[in-house]
């Protein structure tokens, strides 16, 4: 009767710098676990900071949500006659505050406008100023604050002095007093004043991210070698800096939209043939008893846009700040 055969056997290595008798599958199991062909273990390529973040905002429902609202809003900004086929613009007095009717859910405002139509023609104006001021300050402020943060010196102590005196400015009054010299009916000049005065917050960001991240080893070692200045800032200090200044310009998006129906609701943001969500809650304020559907739809649609950016804000800073996980 033939001997019943032993399994392979393999050697491996234990902490202690002896040898274990392993079996084949064991040894397999162990080489896996150790970083074997498929690619698992400690072996496996590490991932980076912007593929765990994407990995966890796909999981967070605030961010699905928030995702959802955005893409929503930004579908209807840029093709309103999806689920408004009305004009605006086109009003009968005959209807002036009436309320929901037939093919008019939201009623009539005062001049006998179709409220939701107006509603739906109005996100164009609001993500197109948040989007616009968001992408200049984020643009201005993070060359000039990371410039700064990097070459430090005489040019860090001169942005730092100007950076504080736009800081001293109110932003309403400022818009008051800039904005109501204005006669255009476009929103680039109410751009124009959210980006200057909202660059310094994220210059401020920028160069405190990049005063951190080029004393790391990396950055000193790209030094040692012989990198030229723009190399580092391109290479080895932006895509390890950009981050923060990420999370505040998303979270700053809202308020620029905030911002925008504030100036216009005041009389010196965006004047009228323009549809807007400030100019219509600053008409519909004064006949807020008789008709208050006139303010609470497009004051609603501007607290859920506001609130929407504000979540998605929050969502991606929990995601690319290691310190939250």
């Amino acid at each position: 009767m033939p001997e019943p055969q032993e399994p392979e056997r393999a050697i491996a290595a234990t902490g202690m710098g002896g040898a274990m008798d392993l079996a084949t599958s064991e040894a397999t199991s162990l080489e896996k676990a150790q970083g074997g062909p498929d690619g698992s273990g400690p072996s496996a390529p590490a991932r980076s900071l912007w593929s765990d973040a994407w990995r966890d905002l796909r999981r967070n429902p605030v961010f699905i949500i928030s995702g959802l609202i955005i893409l929503f809003l930004v579908v209807i900004s840029l093709w309103p006659s999806l689920i408004a086929s009305r004009n605006p613009l086109d009003c009968d007095l005959a209807n002036a505050q009436k309320g929901s009717a037939p093919g008019h859910p939201f009623g009539f405002n005062e001049q006998g406008c179709d409220v939701y139509t107006r509603v739906v023609h109005g996100t164009r104006v609001s993500v197109t100023v948040g989007v616009c001021a968001t992408l200049g300050v984020a643009v201005i402020g993070s060359v000039l604050g990371g410039l700064a943060g990097f070459f430090g010196g005489a040019w860090d102590a001169v942005l730092s002095r100007i950076t504080d005196i736009f800081f001293a400015i109110p932003v309403v009054l400022g818009g008051l007093v800039l904005l109501s010299v204005v006669t255009s009916s476009t929103v680039w000049p109410v751009v124009g004043f959210m980006v200057l005065l909202g660059w310094p917050q994220i210059s401020r960001i920028a160069r405190g991210s990049v005063i951190t991240a080029k004393q790391n080893d990396y950055v000193q070692a790209a030094r040692a070698l012989g990198a030229s200045n723009s190399r580092m800032l391109l290479r080895h200090i932006t895509p390890n800096a950009v981050a923060p200044v990420i999370v505040v310009a998303t979270i700053a998006l809202g308020t620029y939209i905030a911002l925008e129906a504030t100036l216009s609701y005041l009389g010196v943001g965006l004047k009228p043939p323009t549809v807007s969500w400030g100019i219509d809650i600053s008409a519909a304020s004064q006949y807020i008893r008789n008709a208050p559907h006139m303010l609470l739809w497009p004051a609603g649609a501007l607290a859920i846009t506001v609130l929407a950016f504000i979540m998605l804000g929050d969502a991606v800073r929990d995601a690319l700040d290691p310190k939250l996980r």
